[in-house]
């Protein structure tokens, strides 16, 4: 009996992987397509390092396929680039397919390896190492710290809607600063009646909007330290804060290269324009999708130029001269924006280009 001689192992592999919290499912396909194992990994370092060693038991990685790259699957595309391998992010696998072959990790895996394989996937993920990541979570703090603020306010409001007339004569007349530090100032003294329950309600509320509003301007002052450190050009521009340009920084990120031109950066912004024609019909509308936050950036540095700009005013009147309408000129700002960012930014895209040349050299 003559013994089957043993096939080599494919030289190139692909692996796609289905993120959760606590688990990530990992399949192997070679470059024809098939599929060569799957297995279930944890998601913390030692995961990491054994998913990585088992998809290389099956051959030399050619690209990862993960979904979830900037939630569940931060970690796993660390790991993944420190050991110098290619990463895509990948999307939701098709709808029509899930009800055909049905839904499970495993599949989820599949499909995002066939996805690589077939070139449907190609976006870089953002890196996770630099100075924008750690723009990002002061923004994060600071956002969640805006809309306690701001619910604060509204909850001091509704209280003093239903407040006893002697309260709320007194205070209701008072502008929002001058109520606030009234508030904070109240005396309730026993709680013996509703006026001394909703003085003690209004104290604890406006003391906390204060408390807030100082955690804010914290939050704000790195902010404009880290923006100014990585793109001082940026804040130079009229109408562009370190708000604005820490959620445009934040679409960049710190591996900003990943994006061919500043046409990419501008759809990335939702800020190009998308054909909308029909027959004998030839126009275009206003995108709708991209980055929302960076487009309502966008929107903000356009809503502040055409109030103070007087180049921007010039250009509306024109332009209204034309024939064009308010929503059909601020997409043409905004893409004109866009392109300006770009080449303010250009340095951030040198620096990471010097820095990797260098490392392939070590």
């Amino acid at each position: 009996m003559t013994s089957m001689p043993t096939m080599a192992p494919p030289s190139r592999v692909v692996i796609g992987v289905d993120t959760h919290k606590h688990f990530h499912t990992a399949a192997v396909l070679d470059e024809r397509g098939a599929l060569l194992a799957t297995a279930t990994f944890t998601a913390d370092r030692a995961g990491y390092r054994a998913l990585i060693d088992w998809a290389g038991q099956f051959g030399t990685p050619l690209r990862f396929g993960i979904e979830g790259t900037g939630s569940y699957g931060r970690g796993l595309t660390s790991a993944v680039r420190r050991d110098d391998h290619d990463v895509v992010e990948v999307a939701r696998p098709n709808r029509q397919d899930r009800r055909r072959r049905g839904k499970s990790d495993v599949l989820d895996a599949e499909n995002a390896a066939r996805a690589v394989l077939a070139g449907t996937a190609e976006a870089i993920p953002k890196a996770d190492d630099g100075t924008v990541e750690m723009i990002r979570h002061i923004k994060v703090a600071k956002d969640a710290a805006v809309k306690a603020r701001t619910t604060a306010m509204q909850s001091l409001k509704a209280v003093l809607i239903t407040a006893p007339a002697e309260v709320r004569e007194v205070l209701e007349p008072l502008p929002d600063m001058a109520l606030l530090r009234r508030c904070a100032g109240l005396r309730p003294g026993e709680l013996t009646s509703v006026s001394a329950a909703v003085k003690h309600s209004l104290r604890a509320i406006a003391q906390r909007w204060m408390t807030l509003h100082d955690e804010i301007t914290g939050h704000e002052k790195l902010l404009r330290t880290l923006v100014d450190q990585l793109a001082p050009q940026l804040t130079a521009a009229v109408g562009i804060g370190p708000d604005n340009a820490s959620e445009l920084l934040l679409t960049l990120g710190d591996n900003a290269e990943r994006l061919r031109n500043e046409a990419a950066f501008a759809k990335l912004c939702g800020a190009c324009p998308i054909p909308a024609s029909s027959g004998k019909t030839h126009r275009h509308r206003l995108n709708r999708g991209g980055h929302r936050q960076a487009n309502a950036a966008l929107h903000r540095i356009v809503i502040v130029r055409m109030k103070y700009h007087q180049p921007t005013r010039a250009y509306v009147a024109r332009r209204i001269t034309e024939g064009k309408t308010k929503p059909e000129i601020m997409r043409c700002l905004k893409r004109h924006i866009a392109r300006e960012i770009w080449t303010r930014t250009k340095h951030l895209r040198q620096q990471t280009n010097t820095h990797q040349t260098t490392t392939c050299h070590l």
